[in-house]
């Protein structure tokens, strides 16, 4: 029987979160950079920009999620952008990714966030399949636009 557990990531767990950030990166056609992944993950929490949450089967990290802080002009609040959501092959099907957005819903809700947002690709379906079971509801009013710069 699998032990899942998650926690905050703090700083010192960056050497963990390295290897699953960059294998993240690589799932999205990216090609692997510890160094800079290392070095992006201190940015981050060194100038307090994102929340992460580390999933763990027994000791072994399985997963991570991370949340950038923003706000809301039209309901003059915070709300957190669910950036990233990784789960490595062997921590699928165990209920990793659950867990890991329940963190994330568990700690907006303790700063008074009023809401939460992702975006996924339109054809990651499991991905899409694990956000709809846990209550997440796809936008129906507004659509996503980018610059690129």
């Amino acid at each position: 029987m699998n032990k899942i557990t998650v926690r905050q990531a703090v700083l010192t767990d960056i050497d963990e979160l390295v290897p699953l950030f960059d294998s993240y990166r690589q799932f999205y056609g990216r090609s692997s950079d510890l160094g800079a992944v290392s070095k992006f993950l201190s940015a981050r929490f060194n100038h307090g920009e994102s929340v992460l949450f580390s999933a763990f089967d027994a000791d072994t990290p399985v997963g991570f999620t991370q949340l950038y802080p923003s706000f809301s002009s039209v309901s003059l609040a915070r709300i957190f952008i669910l950036n990233d959501l990784f789960v490595t092959t062997e921590g699928r099907r165990k209920g990793v990714g659950t867990r890991l957005l329940s963190a994330a819903v568990d700690y907006a809700k303790s700063l008074n966030a009023v809401r939460l947002t992702l975006s996924t690709e339109i054809t990651n379906k499991s991905a899409q399949a694990l956000y709809q079971s846990a209550g997440w509801k796809q936008d129906d009013q507004f659509y996503v636009y980018h610059f690129a710069l």
